[in-house]
């Protein structure tokens, strides 16, 4: 299985991106219930899980600000 480091961690959840994965570019918000959602960079987005963006409204403005760092640290845990 694909290491997936955190990156951050928020009171609700954690954010990883896995070092094998396929575009685009994006990130995983896993929810101290186990629930999880994969979201792009950019443009920011969830692009799969049940998960709201009300439920990720934190983890979603932290992104904002660090979009170039997210698609960045996605690029080199690629290679």
């Amino acid at each position: 299985m694909a290491d997936m480091p955190v990156i951050q961690r928020f009171a609700n959840c954690r954010v990883r991106i896995n070092s094998r994965d396929h575009p685009p570019p994006h990130f995983h918000v896993q929810l101290n219930d186990g629930r999880e959602a994969w979201v792009s960079i950019q443009p920011l987005k969830i692009i799969h899980g049940r998960v709201s963006e009300r439920e990720i409204a934190e983890v979603l403005e932290w992104a904002k600000e660090r979009q170039d760092w997210l698609t960045q640290t996605f690029e080199e845990l690629q290679r």
